[in-house]
């Protein structure tokens, strides 16, 4: 559990910083000289903040972390700032971003400095920051919209998702690494595939052809583009759970097989409740828009099934094959 806890905190300001800066790209890039150094300053924040993962699981050290996550989100505060010299119709809600951004970031330098503190306290504080930071663009977006791209988002949106897939199948080659080192082993092989076949589904099943974000209104937009920190986060966390699988079948591990099957399962249920929340409660009228939250929930129940990881497989191409089935049969008339 507590290692839950910090990969949730960790992910949130990777994910976070990368977010505000998507959406802030989208309305406002002019690609001068001094965006691309300010994007640069931001690139450097992100290599301070991956340099300090490390402390910060292993003794709540969040030196680096913070420092790194501060440099990006100063960084913003200068994009804002421009753009409120350069966009006087939105001018106030430039001045909100570029003010309630630097004010958490005030909050987290504090956060630091007040170090050590006890688990309970610190893990308060680190949430309270981070409500802090999610409250930001919704109070400055009631101002006035910023003039984002809806295509342009959906498509960065979506080519995040392939990175942190393309990441998680890394896992998936190290079961078939340790399946060739001393002897075949078959439980490792069947790992493997059914590891593929999990992210293939989860691919297919967010690129579906409805399209996300029909609507570009305000509420809309930040159900969507928060909801997406779920689908992202427990994307990332099933190849976390195939690696713990893999540990599990060579020995290497202290999970059990039971425990490395729900550290497939629970993220894969918690993906499909994601894109269910980001995508299909709206896009889809009828018993399609059920699809994903059925197959959430027998997802879970695998676990206590001996081929688990094959029953996983199994339900997210059978979940894809009926949604995409049922998706159609609305478009078609009289129907």
């Amino acid at each position: 559990m507590d290692g839950s806890i910090k990969y949730i905190f960790g992910f949130f300001g990777i994910w976070w910083a990368w977010m505000n800066y998507t959406w802030f790209a989208s309305a406002y890039d002019n690609d001068d000289t001094v965006f691309r150094l300010l994007t640069m300053v931001i690139m450097a924040g992100s290599l301070t903040i991956a340099a300090g993962i490390g402390p910060f699981f292993e003794s709540l050290d969040l030196t680096l972390v913070v420092i790194g996550y501060v440099v990006m989100r100063l960084a913003m505060v200068v994009f804002w700032l421009r753009a409120a010299a350069g966009d006087p119709p939105r001018r106030a809600t430039a001045r909100t971003y570029a003010f309630g951004i630097a004010g958490a970031q005030v909050l987290w330098v504090i956060f630091v400095w007040s170090q050590p503190l006890q688990p309970g306290l610190f893990f308060a504080i680190f949430a309270a920051g981070i409500v802090m930071e999610l409250a930001v663009p919704v109070v400055a977006e009631r101002r006035e919209v910023t003039p984002w791209h809806r295509h342009h988002m959906i498509e960065r949106y979506g080519l995040l998702n392939i990175i942190v897939l393309g990441e998680t199948l890394l896992s998936a080659t190290r079961a078939i690494e340790e399946a060739s080192r001393e002897r075949f082993e078959l439980q490792l092989i069947r790992i493997a595939i059914a590891a593929f076949g999990i992210l293939f589904c989860m691919w297919w099943l967010y690129f579906s052809r409805e399209e996300q974000l029909e609507r570009s209104d305000l509420s809309r937009a930040v159900v969507w583009g928060y909801g997406h920190f779920v689908i992202y986060a427990s994307g990332a966390a099933v190849g976390a759970g195939i690696a713990v699988a893999v540990d599990a079948a060579t020995g290497h591990g202290s999970a059990g097989i039971l425990a490395a099957s729900y550290a497939v399962a629970v993220p894969v249920a918690i993906y499909l409740a994601g894109l269910w929340l980001v995508r299909d409660h709206w896009v889809l009228k009828r018993s399609g828009r059920y699809v994903l939250p059925a197959c959430a929930v027998i997802v879970l129940l695998l676990p206590t099934v001996h081929f688990s990881l094959e029953g996983i497989t199994v339900a997210l191409i059978l979940a894809a094959v009926l949604r995409s089935r049922l998706a159609c049969a609305e478009k078609e008339p009289n129907r």
